[in-house]
């Protein structure tokens, strides 16, 4: 058995802008399948592999573990995120490769097993995404061209997959083998976007019509107590994506959609602004201060609110003073500006929480 005494066994991962990237649980799993294939073809110990990643580059991983048995091979990677703050960070992946009579992909301790559809995988299968399937098979036919079966596994993957959206999307006794270039970018939009499209997708392919988007982890607890009819599918924390969940939603034919946040956010997608981040579109008080008169304000409260700091300072501002009112008219613009970039596809409805749940608004 090799060890790896010296190193955390960890391949050292290029950087970008400053932040060091890592290496997918696909990009994992391949590589400790080509050392497994590669030891039971030959009858020795690998200590390290080459492959090549969808990226576009070859990438030398360093094997943690090689246990060689009767007519089967464990070998193992351990999974080096970079700096992403990725819950699998440090996890061992682990291929059991061994000769069959046709070849087969199956998973192991700490995979998830796929229970609904929409996530393009067969229900009952493991959690192994499309791309990751190749790189497997495309390393076990880099070595041999002789049948075996290879076991994905992942020591502690159950413990994992709760801090994912697994449970809700069906997929359940453990983590997903993801992965399309086989490089982590660190703090990656694209994962979170993919994530929330997915969430759409199994949503829709179990035959939920009616979702409800949240731009956030509080929202979505509001909204799940609010609307207690609903299953849990049918929530999706959104996120910052609200333009993507909706062109989704639109295109998996779900025929309504209640968009959930605070003043904040709501107020940016009020005025048309479907990437909310923080760092990004800011709310604007002057539009704010429009509304505020469209919902009845007087000029010397419309001038504050021009002044404002923050969508919350506005918020603070405009209750004491009673004008309630502009909550409504927050939510019923960003009901029409939300329908206007779906075409209409998906009816919306907006409700907008204060920061201890209570309804300020719906429209």
């Amino acid at each position: 058995m090799i060890e790896d005494d010296t190193s955390d066994g960890l391949p050292p991962a290029p950087r970008r802008r400053g932040l060091r990237t890592g290496y997918t649980t696909g990009a994992c799993a391949a590589a400790a399948t080509r050392a497994a294939t590669q030891a039971l073809v030959s009858g020795h110990e690998v200590p390290e592999v080459t492959i090549h990643l969808r990226a576009g580059m070859d990438v030398t991983f360093t094997i943690h573990r090689c246990e060689m048995g009767e007519g089967q091979v464990m070998c193992s990677v351990i999974k080096d995120a970079g700096d992403d703050p990725d819950c699998t960070h440090g996890a061992e992946i682990r291929a059991r490769v061994s000769w069959a009579e046709q070849y087969e992909l199956a998973g192991g301790e700490g995979v998830g097993v796929v229970t609904r559809e929409g996530l393009g995988l067969e229900v009952g299968g493991p959690a192994i995404n499309p791309v990751p399937r190749r790189m497997i098979g495309d390393a076990v036919a880099a070595v041999t061209d002789r049948p075996v079966k290879v076991e994905i596994s992942v020591p502690g993957g159950e413990q994992m997959a709760r801090k994912t959206l697994n449970g809700r999307l069906g997929i359940l006794g453990g983590i997903s083998i993801l992965g399309t270039t086989g490089i982590v970018r660190p703090y990656s939009t694209a994962s979170w976007r993919a994530s929330v499209e997915q969430a759409v997708d199994v949503a829709a392919a179990n035959g939920q019509l009616e979702l409800v988007l949240s731009t956030g982890g509080r929202s979505e607890k509001f909204s799940q107590a609010l609307f207690p009819h609903l299953p849990e599918i049918a929530f999706v924390e959104m996120g910052e994506f609200t333009g993507h969940a909706l062109k989704r939603c639109a295109l998996r034919r779900i025929r309504r959609a209640t968009l959930a946040g605070m003043i904040g956010k709501l107020s940016k997608i009020a005025q048309g602004h479907f990437m909310t981040h923080v760092a990004g579109n800011k709310v604007d008080p002057d539009f704010l201060a429009e509304l505020a008169i469209e919902a009845g304000a007087g000029p010397a409260l419309a001038d504050r609110i021009r002044h404002a700091n923050t969508a919350r300072h506005v918020q603070d501002l405009v209750q004491p003073a009673g004008l309630r009112g502009l909550f409504e008219v927050i939510c019923r613009r960003v009901s029409r500006t939300s329908e206007d970039l779906v075409q209409g596809r998906v009816q919306v409805e907006t409700v907008m929480f204060d920061f201890d749940g209570q309804v300020l608004g719906r429209g």
